[in-house]
């Protein structure tokens, strides 16, 4: 099974990490945040990546194919142009990285990425900033027992994200970012039948839109309840957050 990693955006929000590099490269500890969420789905089972780029995605290109250099110990001859790398510890995960465009809409990425699908299959999918202490395993028997296109882990948390209403663990409602709610949120941590590909229109559709409120409206959305830990790294706040709980030893996330 693959897993869909939105790393595309311009992360605005961000701006003062965000000037030189894309938001999934910002680091969390000493490797960038996408790093951490493929560890996530790593040590659960799931190790072939889909990493959808366009802003500066020619960095995240960069840290994968020089992935070895740059977390071990070199030696390089630069007569010969021989480089050796010690201490390497193989890592088995297999990645495509696709450009998906420089101002490409969240559903549009996912869209663009239909041909690395088959017409049936289960895939993961989840946004290039956020963390969680997620059971992966559990999440994707959840989907696999509802039968239903679409599963959207939900998760608790401030006010200023979209809301989710529920009819049992059927999604009835998914509601953007309205100005005041409380309740259940999007926590990303998607798991996909690939025929949700027909809920996506062009370029131009935001996913979290019309794709999910007519998947909702279609009965086709169910929420996977997560009680733990979850955090995005929209701001520097809550990346100076994510550092501090790295650094205590004591991260939630850190599942490997």
């Amino acid at each position: 099974m693959k897993a869909i990693i939105l790393a595309g955006g311009l992360g605005t929000r961000l701006a003062e990490e965000t000037a030189a590099r894309p938001k999934p490269m910002v680091e969390i500890g000493d490797k960038p945040i996408i790093f951490h969420i493929m560890s996530i789905y790593a040590a659960q089972g799931i190790n072939e990546f889909i990493i959808a780029v366009g802003y500066k995605g020619e960095l995240i290109k960069n840290y994968f194919l020089n992935f070895y250099a740059i977390n071990n110990d070199i030696s390089t001859d630069l007569e010969t142009g021989q480089t050796i790398i010690h201490n390497r510890n193989r890592i088995n995960w297999k990645i495509h990285v696709v450009d998906t465009g420089l101002h490409t809409q969240t559903g549009g990425r996912l869209k663009r990425l239909q041909q690395w699908l088959k017409n049936d299959d289960t895939v993961m999918f989840t946004y290039g900033d956020g963390v969680a202490d997620i059971d992966i395993q559990a999440l994707l028997k959840f989907h696999q027992s509802h039968g239903k296109l679409a599963t959207v882990t939900t998760v608790r948390s401030p006010e200023r994200f979209g809301r989710i209403a529920f009819d049992g663990d059927n999604v009835t409602e998914f509601y953007e970012k309205p100005q005041a709610a409380s309740g259940w949120i999007n926590g990303g941590y998607f798991v996909l039948n690939a025929k949700v590909m027909d809920y996506i229109k062009d370029d131009d559709t935001v996913w979290e839109r019309e794709p999910i409120e007519r998947l909702a409206q279609d009965g086709q959305l169910m929420g996977y309840r997560h009680q733990g830990f979850w955090s995005c790294m929209d701001t520097l706040k809550e990346k100076h957050y994510l550092e501090e709980l790295w650094h205590s030893g004591k991260a939630p996330w850190k599942v490997w």
